[in-house]
């Protein structure tokens, strides 16, 4: 039980090993869905082909959106694009490793669900069964043209009445299996090649560019997810306070009542930053969207490029102290919402 909780608390802290772990259960999803799938084929012509087409390549198209869907990455990838440049400047080279990532990610349950199919050979037999050169199989000879590409339309359907007897039918089937786990086994061996290759070849590169973008994409994924814990704390804070001021009878009830818990809330750290109201709170967030503020936490080199050495104006922004909002007041008893 302890190791399964620190495996969970360490997918839990490591976005991308999340990202990966959903992934993975995509791909044994997909194969699980398919193996499940009760495969029909038509048996007619000009349909065979749209309805092996169609189970061969639209499931995976629907994986490949999923994969996209459970990344939170690619909301960050495109807020990253779409966000004003205000005071951080963009850099596209996070843009393209954050959608290398996603689609690499995205693309295994895909790729899974089309080299299963075509392990299978099922959906191959049904799309190409009226495509083969039927003067190659003897049972098909003395036959029209329209009567040939009926029998062909029928070699998946092995219990069918035209195809029960005819010879030909499992040399058929058997040939278009065969041409099917080849391309599979092939796409199969093609990846892991890459992969391989790829692998191999990266350390031959300068890593100094790949290194810094991908500190920067998993410090932009950090950065957002501490931005939504730290919201939802000052929401609580503020909700908080909130209530304690509209119920006031209620408060100096608990006061009077229970000591240790005055002395508790007067010990306790205030974490709104003089947030008093919703205006105020709307600017603040309107300006972390619209105007990020630089990526720059030393204090040289703020006191170099501050514009502003005196107090700053009531409700506003200095680059020296960042935002400053006028304290509440101690005897004020509402706060507007």
């Amino acid at each position: 039980m302890e190791k399964f909780r620190m495996v969970f608390q360490y997918f839990q802290s490591n976005s991308e090993s999340v990202m990966n772990g959903i992934c993975a259960l995509l791909a044994l999803a997909s194969v699980k869905i398919y193996t499940s799938f009760d495969f029909n084929c038509p048996c007619l012509p000009r349909y065979n082909m749209a309805y092996g087409m169609g189970i061969m390549f639209v499931p995976p198209a629907v994986l490949f959106l999923c994969g996209m869907l459970v990344n939170r990455q690619t909301v960050i990838m495109l807020e990253e694009w779409q966000r004003p440049i205000g005071r951080r400047k963009k850099n596209f080279a996070i843009v393209r490793y954050m959608c290398t990532s996603v689609i690499q990610r995205a693309m295994i349950a895909p790729v899974v669900w089309i080299i299963v199919t075509l392990l299978d050979g099922k959906c191959f037999i049904c799309a190409f069964s009226e495509s083969i050169d039927a003067e190659r199989f003897s049972g098909f000879a003395n036959k029209t043209s329209l009567e040939v590409l009926l029998l062909l339309s029928k070699v998946p359907c092995k219990e069918d009445e035209l195809m029960r007897n005819n010879p030909s039918r499992k040399a058929v089937s058997r040939y278009l299996r065969c041409w099917s786990q080849a391309l599979g086994w092939s796409i199969l061996l093609f990846l892991i090649v890459l992969a391989f290759v790829a692998r191999s070849i990266k350390p031959c590169f300068n890593q100094t560019a790949f290194l810094q973008t991908r500190y920067w994409s998993n410090y932009i994924d950090l950065e957002q997810k501490i931005f939504d814990e730290t919201c939802c704390a000052h929401a609580r804070e503020f909700a908080h306070k909130c209530i304690l001021y509209f119920f006031e009878s209620m408060q100096n009830e608990m006061r009077t009542r229970h000591l240790t818990v005055k002395v508790a809330e007067e010990e306790e750290e205030d974490h709104l930053h003089g947030v008093t109201d919703l205006d105020q709170m709307n600017s603040l967030l309107e300006f972390w969207y619209e105007d990020k503020p630089p990526l720059d936490i030393g204090p040289a080199s703020r006191r170099q490029h501050c514009r502003a050495k005196h107090s700053m104006p009531l409700g506003g922004y200095n680059e020296c102290n960042g935002w400053h909002f006028p304290q509440e007041s101690k005897n004020s008893k509402h706060t507007d919402v």
